[in-house]
C-alpha cells in the first residue's frame, strides 16, 4: 500500500510539472512528501532551472538547494505565477485541510500570493467533508496555548498538542506550536469554522484552506492523474 501511495504522489507531481510549469515562472513551493516529489520533478524536467522560487519551509528549501534548485527569501512585493503543494484532505468543493508538515501559516501566505494554487494528492486524501479523516491543525503562539485550548473546546474541537518524538512540543519554523483539533463531526461549514478559529487570540493561522485551491491533481498508482478544477462562479440572475 505504501508503495502505491508513493507512486500516486509521484504521478501527480510529474503531471503538474509537465502541464502547469513553464521556464521563467515565479513558483512558490509547499511542504511535505508530495511537494518533495514536485521539487524533484522540477529538477528532472528543467535541469537548467530558470525559476524564481520561494519555499514555505526550511525543509523544502534544504531539499531544493541539495538538488541545485535555487530558492530565496520572501520579499515584500512578491507575487507568484504558481504554487505547488500537497494537502491532508480535499473536499468535493476543493477546500483543503493542510498543515500536517507544520508549515500552514507560510503555506497559506504563499497561496494567497499565487495566481494559481495547484494541489497534488493521492486518492486517500479525498473526503466528503473536511475533518473526516484528519485533525485540523492550528498554529498558536506558545504563551497563548492554554487560552486557545479552552476556546477551541467551546467550538467543539478536542485539542491535541503536536509533539516531537522526544515528547517536547513541536515548533514551526516561526517558533510557534501546533494544536491538532479533532472536530466533533466532519465540518459542514468550513468557512465559518475557519473564521471562528482565526478570531481566537493567540491563533496565528488555521489549516483550513477554503476557496484557495484552483486545481487538484489526484495521482493514481498506475501513473494516471485525475484533474479537478474549481467550478467558475455562476452568473447572477438578471
Amino acid at each position: 500500500m505504501a508503495g502505491d501511495l508513493e507512486r500516486a504522489k509521484a504521478a501527480a507531481a510529474r503531471f503538474a510539472v509537465e502541464r502547469r510549469v513553464r521556464p521563467g515562472q515565479r513558483i512558490a513551493l509547499g511542504t511535505g512528501s508530495t511537494t518533495a516529489y514536485a521539487v524533484r520533478a522540477l529538477v528532472t524536467r528543467f535541469p537548467d532551472g530558470g525559476f524564481d522560487c520561494v519555499a514555505s519551509s526550511e525543509a523544502t528549501a534544504e531539499l531544493a538547494r541539495s538538488l541545485d534548485l535555487a530558492v530565496r527569501p520572501l520579499t515584500g512585493d512578491d507575487r507568484f505565477d504558481l504554487m505547488l503543494d500537497g494537502a491532508d484532505e480535499v473536499s468535493p468543493a476543493l477546500d483543503l485541510t493542510k498543515g500536517g508538515g507544520g508549515a500552514l501559516f507560510r503555506e497559506k501566505l504563499l497561496a494567497r500570493l499565487s495566481a494559481e494554487l495547484v494541489i497534488l494528492v493521492d486518492p486517500t486524501k479525498l473526503v466528503r467533508a473536511l475533518g473526516e479523516r484528519h485533525r485540523i491543525p492550528v498554529e498558536v503562539v506558545p504563551f497563548a496555548r492554554p487560552v486557545v485550548e479552552r476556546a477551541v473546546m467551546r467550538l467543539r474541537f478536542r485539542p491535541h498538542l503536536r509533539t516531537r518524538p522526544d515528547g517536547r512540543p513541536f515548533r514551526t519554523d516561526n517558533g510557534n506550536e501546533v494544536l491538532d483539533l479533532a472536530p466533533a463531526a466532519p465540518l459542514e461549514d468550513p468557512t465559518s469554522d475557519e473564521r471562528a478559529l482565526r478570531e481566537i487570540p493567540g491563533v496565528v493561522e488555521s489549516g483550513l484552506f477554503v476557496g484557495l485551491a484552483h486545481r487538484v491533481l489526484v495521482g493514481r498508482p498506475d501513473g494516471g492523474v485525475e484533474e479537478r478544477t474549481r467550478p467558475a462562479p455562476s452568473a447572477s440572475a438578471p
